[in-house]
């Protein structure tokens, strides 16, 4: 208005800006006045075409055209090099991948009506990530339209109890410690498990004796809890160590969260631990993690940077290659035979693990509402990616009957995203090619199916 612009004149300023990001029409309106105190200046502006997509890799730039977030902050230095020495940047994102990983979570957010939800792809060898997704969105063209909680990367930023998705990382310890010396040894699971005034129970009890294969095929949590206290504390927090879970997720990004571990080591916290339970790490870890289990034992950390096979960091061996080894049967056997079976995609090959939290609160925990992951890999002969969906507070449908859980909710979106991109990575459906599960097979008894 008037006054507004006589008021600015009367302020004393020497400079101000009238309006930043003018469109032209507007420009050419101003320019007719003829005003010698109007300057016009041509500024760089960032703009994201493809809108949304990879929002929080890349993150955004203020006015100035400076990076405050993601990969834009990042790389701010390199890419606005004052002394004309501007770098370009690769990342390591595939377009397609990234598009759609946001879809089939996007529909999945719709469908279960959930808070959030989160999803990667990893290259088991190199680091790379191919997509990196954390709902709610934002558009980094429309910032200051947007709503803060949108702003947070729930891959890198937010840490979660994972719950049975650790299930698979505490046996490839206990393989690796002496603990697991033979799959067909079993285990006490015939009740309940009391140490002291606490009772670790199965969500599907079996109420029998079980093997290792059987353990993880019907996700038990006894059983697991057993073989944690076989450990011990000194090797199962080494283990967590060598993961990565006591340190902030390895990745470029300035948006990282810190892991919850315990900060007192009671014979009950190692074996609750050992299935998610009191410990909370980002999304990101666990895929790190899972990528060690398969890739022959080595953790390497996340990278948004474009790097190939020649230039992958060595890492640093945290499990055996006999381990890793087992540890790929063993989740090709979740998905074959057990609470996996909802993220096979035929003649894929795909290895998992579903894990179903009760989500903490202010007044503990809920039982009626989760945190339901699926954690996969992809081919398990010859593993490539890590395919990671979560889905924060869930809610059952009809075609799920009810059910909040990973196997219902979060592993059929790791499947469609595999159906969708393994092509686009040259992963193609071969019914001919799978790995030989018959000596673990045989020891599954299955008079019961079991659950998470």
């Amino acid at each position: 208005t008037e006054a507004q612009y006589l008021q600015l004149l009367k302020s004393g300023m020497t400079f101000t800006y009238l309006r930043r990001r003018a469109m032209p029409e507007l420009v050419a309106k101003v320019n007719a006045l003829g005003e010698p105190a109007m300057a016009f200046s041509r500024e760089p502006e960032r703009l994201y075409p493809q809108l949304t997509l990879a929002a929080h890799v890349l993150g955004y730039t203020d006015m100035d055209g400076k990076g405050v977030m993601g990969m834009e902050r990042v790389l701010d230095a390199q890419l606005t090099d004052k002394a004309g020495r501007k770098q370009p940047a690769v990342l390591s994102i595939d377009k397609r991948v990234q598009a759609a990983m946001e879809s089939e979570l996007s529909n999945a957010v719709v469908k279960h009506q959930a808070l959030g939800a989160t999803g990667l792809v990893l290259d088991v060898h190199t680091g790379e990530l191919l997509a990196m997704v954390s709902l709610p969105v934002f558009n980094p063209n429309k910032i200051s339209q947007a709503n803060p909680e949108s702003l947070r990367n729930n891959v890198t930023q937010s840490v979660y109890e994972l719950g049975s998705t650790f299930k698979p990382i505490a046996i490839a310890g206990a393989i690796d410690a002496g603990v697991v010396t033979s799959m067909s040894k079993r285990y006490d699971a015939t009740a309940p498990l009391k140490v002291g005034k606490f009772t670790i129970k199965d969500d599907h009890p079996l109420n029998r004796w079980m093997n290792v294969p059987e353990t993880l095929v019907h996700s038990s949590n006894i059983v697991t809890a057993r073989l944690a206290d076989e450990m011990g504390q000194q090797r199962m927090e080494a283990l967590f160590r060598r993961m990565g879970f006591y340190e902030p997720p390895y990745i470029e990004l300035r948006e990282k969260g810190r892991t919850l571990v315990p900060g007192y080591w009671g014979r009950t916290t190692v074996m609750t631990t050992a299935y998610g339970h009191g410990i909370a790490i980002t999304p990101l870890q666990l895929a790190t993690a899972y990528a060690a289990l398969v890739n022959g034992g080595f953790w390497r950390p996340a990278t948004l940077m474009k790097t190939g096979p020649d230039k992958a960091p060595k890492g640093r061996r945290v499990l055996s290659a006999y381990a890793s080894e087992m540890s790929r049967k063993l989740l090709r056997l979740i998905v074959t035979d057990g609470t996996g079976k909802r993220a096979e995609v035929a003649g894929m090959r795909v290895g998992g693990k579903t894990g179903t939290a009760e989500k903490p609160g202010a007044g503990g925990y809920s039982r009626h509402v989760n945190v339901s992951t699926f954690a996969a890999v992809f081919p398990m002969d010859a593993p490539r990616y890590v395919v990671v969906a979560m889905l924060d507070a869930p809610k059952g449908t009809a075609d799920t009957f009810g059910f909040t859980t990973a196997a219902w909710t979060a592993a059929p979106v790791v499947a469609n995203v595999i159906s969708r991109t393994g092509p686009m990575l040259g992963v193609f459906p071969d019914p001919s090619k799978d790995m030989q599960l018959d000596d673990l097979r045989t020891l599954i008894w299955k008079e019961k199916e079991g659950a998470e």
